[in-house]
């Protein structure tokens, strides 16, 4: 069937179902990944009413991806398996409905190349895109974004990728302003690692013409873990699991996933012991890190009627029936959002643009200080990788000069065998000093231009130095 005969076939649905799940399918490293996954696609396909638009995180293989997609087939017809980076991005997005057009935005910001145990740098994080057609007018599109941004793996006071996840907020969020500039229905979903009181959140919500759809319908709800400052300068009594599910929706970090038990109960599960924790417990380390964002049309034009949010929930609850284990370390969080049609409704196609909108000075000057505090610590990690680089050049060269005067054998082997592995480890530092940190700082630079733009437009003073100050060729 042609994309004009298909159009014709569509009606604009009068709600859409929206799932977003971390399934935690890291291989070799995620315990027990394909059977969950396997259960992961069960419970979306069994799912009433159905999932419409779908949203993965740490799907990392083709195989669980593909796995979940012949369980959901005849629900999901459409979708789309993201590939970036050297390992995957493990992003996927599923559809009831054809998507029209999709592509993969990779962060300028995403950890570092030495963090090779965390892995953030190599799966290349970033932004998967899809436009989605789900109705016969030109409008009738919703863009979706699912998303995954850098983890924190540090206590907030000593956070080194805080900056990154800030950008990543601000390069998403100019996505997601974009698509509704456009005219299009814009749902951005996945695991943002931040939590409601972050700067990164404040940028999405203000900056991507967007709205948390959790808080919509609970606009009180707690703005970080229970145990955590944000959350305790308010004054609010210890959360159950059950009020954290029902009204914080907390998928992260609860005592009902059994991931983040200690590991003397996770191996009475592998035994196949049981055990059972009442929603009645106390969770305070729940919070809130996975998100669906719903944007509407802003245009000056009259809408034909716009979307509103209508439910919310944490979903995927339910532990597997055999290894009694949760499905995933996060829960799913699940939104329907509704069709409200105008009482003055009529299509128009004309330009529009969206009225703008800013942080507070103080919250822009929050992040400027972040990105100059974290930009003056890669300067100075980078004069020492290049220092280790030239110095290990310089005792590589020494090491071959006293090879000439050895009186030993042995004595010249230990020589060549010290300067290689000194050299090949200057090398790899040099390289990463000269060119990955080179391309991190230049990255930086764009990122706080933009912000001090955004201070300058939202009424504060044009501090900026002069721009011969500013630009360094290496």
């Amino acid at each position: 069937m042609s994309s004009s005969a298909l159009d014709r076939t569509l009606a604009r649905p009068s709600s859409i179902h929206v799932l977003s799940l971390n399934c935690w399918g890291l291989k070799f490293i995620s315990t027990h990944h394909q059977v969950r996954l396997t259960a992961i696609g069960a419970e979306i396909a069994s799912q009433q009413p159905p999932f419409e638009i779908v949203g993965l995180q740490e799907c990392w293989t083709q195989k669980d991806y593909l796995s979940i997609r012949r369980q959901t087939k005849h629900l999901l017809p459409y979708g789309k398996f993201y590939h970036s980076g050297p390992f995957g991005g493990g992003l996927a997005i599923l559809s009831r409905w054809p998507i029209e057009e999709s592509s993969m935005f990779r962060y300028p910001l995403n950890g570092r190349p030495t963090a090779f145990y965390r892995g953030d740098w190599y799966v290349g994080k970033g932004v998967a895109c899809a436009k989605i057609r789900i109705g016969p007018a030109q409008r009738d599109v919703a863009e979706v974004f699912c998303t995954h941004f850098h983890s924190t793996y540090e206590p907030a006071h000593r956070d080194s990728y805080l900056c990154h996840r800030t950008s990543q907020a601000w390069e998403i969020s100019k996505l997601m302003s974009g698509a509704t500039q456009r005219g299009h229905l814009v749902i951005g979903l996945g695991d943002f690692n931040m939590i409601p009181s972050s700067l990164g959140y404040d940028i999405i919500t203000t900056h991507g013409h967007v709205e948390d759809a959790w808080r919509v319908l609970h606009p009180d709800s707690a703005i970080s873990a229970a145990v955590d400052p944000p959350e305790q300068s308010r004054n609010r009594p210890m959360p159950t699991a059950a009020f954290n599910l029902a009204e914080n929706g907390t998928a992260s970090d609860s005592v009902l996933i059994t991931w983040r038990w200690e590991k003397s109960l996770q191996k009475k599960l592998d035994r196949g012991e049981d055990t059972f924790v009442s929603k009645d417990t106390p969770d305070p380390r729940g919070k809130r890190l996975d998100y669906i964002f719903v944007g509407n049309d802003e245009g000056e034009h009259p809408p034909s009627g716009w979307w509103t949010v209508r439910e919310a929930r944490v979903g995927m609850t339910k532990r597997h029936p055999t290894l009694l284990c949760s499905l995933s370390d996060h829960f799913s969080v699940e939104a329907i959002i509704a069709w409200t049609p105008s009482p003055h409704a009529q299509e128009q196609e004309a330009p529009k643009s969206l009225s703008p909108r800013y942080l507070s000075i103080d919250k822009y000057d929050a992040i400027i200080n972040t990105i100059e505090s974290y930009t003056a610590r890669e300067h100075h990690q980078r004069r020492l990788r290049l220092g280790h680089f030239l110095l290990q050049f310089l005792i590589a060269a020494g090491c071959l000069v006293a090879i000439w005067f050895s009186p030993r054998n042995f004595v010249s082997f230990l020589l060549m065998l010290l300067s290689t592995l000194g050299l090949s480890a200057g090398v790899v530092d040099g390289l990463i000093g000269g060119f990955f940190m080179g391309t991190e700082l230049r990255a930086l630079k764009e990122f706080e231009w933009e912000m001090r733009t955004l201070r300058v437009a939202a009424g504060g003073v044009d501090d900026w130095p002069d721009e011969d100050q500013c630009v360094q060729d290496f």
